[in-house]
């Protein structure tokens, strides 16, 4: 869930015009969604190509990947029809395992709340730095390293993050779920994609990611059967909310918190009531400046910080969220592992990992391994704890990458996985 600073690798074309501006930074009219959306879910909305910072123009060709910024129709938990944003990337090379090119619809870690924080329009700024935000990606390794296997990548903003006129339902299970699958249904809608309705799919995610992958391998069956699913790799995700915002709590990113719980009162009046009621000036402030937020500015304002600060009451975020039922349902509903995934899986998680447990990810491989799952168990080992730092957060990502993208290229070629559920410890 932490974002460090990095310095991203794309850059856009030319000078779009401008729609709004958010923390500091004008963000492009192509993130507006239009006033009447696609009837189908995954239609593509429109579609504009950027340039590559770190690549190379040739005449027919750009280097590592031609890329294309695209928005979809997708639906949210609601039922309400939404645009959300993204990016696509074509790889340069071939992919020589199969007949026909493959796909991973790939959803990044916590980017933040603000619409400059969407990976698709961070991948055509490599650094932003204003007097408001400070936000770079660190996941253009991971992106890089499947376009140089031949592997077609779609990106996901998730719904909210980059369009603009509501904002992100940050870790909402079904909304990430279903803005992972329905970038997957937009891609090969995509000029100059050479992936099809037919190619085999691959969810990739971590942290946030992984709680978007892992969703959208529980509701493919259900909300995108068309999608031709084949595996997902799930590294980190948060199973278990309810854990993850007492934990998460004075930790380098208390804000995410705040995210949550904006995201949720956005659709719903009794939510927003109950912050209303709760929050004191110092937490409508807070709750306030992080919708303009990425991940590095909230970690700079309220890293380690405690969320009691933020209530009338002097007691955390969690404890209000465990007064009101409606609040304890919420955050309940947002956990994996009721629904197992029908496709192979490869999941980790750092044994030391101090934002998302260890212990809740070991569950959830026992709740899908119990729910028959074909699953590959990684269980990172640290020695070192990091108390609320992150950095035992972060580090399983570049430790697992290879292998699990060594993983999922072996599913997306077609071969089959070796079930790993008998070496998951069993949980009561």
């Amino acid at each position: 869930m932490v974002c460090l600073v990095a310095v991203g690798l794309i850059a856009a074309a030319g000078g779009p015009s401008v729609a709004e501006t958010n923390g500091g930074v004008r963000i492009p009219s192509f993130y507006d969604p239009p006033a009447k959306l696609p009837s189908v879910n995954g239609t593509l909305i429109r579609q504009e190509p950027v340039h590559l910072v770190l690549g190379l123009e040739l005449p027919g060709i750009s280097l590592p990947a031609k890329a294309t910024r695209i928005m979809y129709r997708s639906t949210d938990s609601t039922g309400t029809p939404v645009a959300v944003s993204g990016i696509y990337l074509e790889p340069s090379v071939k992919w020589t395992r199969t007949s026909q090119r493959p796909l991973v619809t790939y959803s990044e870690g916590t980017q933040g709340m603000g619409d400059q924080c969407a990976p698709s329009y961070v991948a055509t700024h490599p650094l932003i730095v204003t007097s408001e935000t400070l936000h770079a990606d660190i996941e253009t390794p991971s992106i890089y390293g499947l376009l140089a296997r031949g592997i077609a990548v779609v990106v996901t903003d998730y719904i909210g993050l980059g369009t603009t006129g509501r904002l992100h339902t940050y870790l909402n299970r079904v909304d990430i779920g279903r803005a992972v699958l329905d970038a997957a249904r937009a891609a090969p809608q995509v000029v100059g994609a050479t992936v099809t309705t037919s190619s085999r799919v691959s969810t990739y995610g971590y942290s946030e990611g992984g709680a978007a992958s892992g969703a959208a391998l529980e509701l493919q069956p259900s909300y995108a059967p068309d999608v031709n699913l084949v595996a997902g790799y799930v590294g980190a995700p948060p199973a278990n909310m309810t854990h993850l915002l007492k934990t998460a709590d004075g930790t380098i990113v208390t804000g995410i918190i705040g995210w949550f719980l904006i995201g949720q009162a956005q659709d719903s009046p009794r939510i927003q009531a109950i912050l209303d009621t709760n929050l004191n000036a110092t937490g409508r402030s807070a709750f306030a400046a992080l919708t303009q937020q990425c991940t590095i500015d909230a970690i700079i304002r309220y890293g380690l910080r405690k969320t009691s600060a933020w209530t009338k009451s002097g007691e955390s975020l969690n404890a209000m969220i465990a007064r009101y039922p409606v609040l304890k349902r919420t955050v309940g509903d947002q956990d994996l592992g009721t629904i197992g995934p029908h496709v192979p899986v490869r999941l980790a998680s750092g044994t030391e990992d101090d934002i998302v447990p260890h212990a809740d990810v070991e569950k959830l491989a026992s709740q899908w391994c119990n729910l028959g799952a074909n699953l590959t168990y990684r269980s990172i080992p640290q020695l070192v704890p990091t108390f609320g730092l992150g950095i035992q957060h972060i580090l399983p990502h570049p430790i697992d990458m290879l292998p699990a993208q060594a993983w999922v290229s072996d599913r997306l070629a077609g071969q089959s996985a070796t079930n790993t559920c008998a070496k998951v410890p069993s949980q009561k």
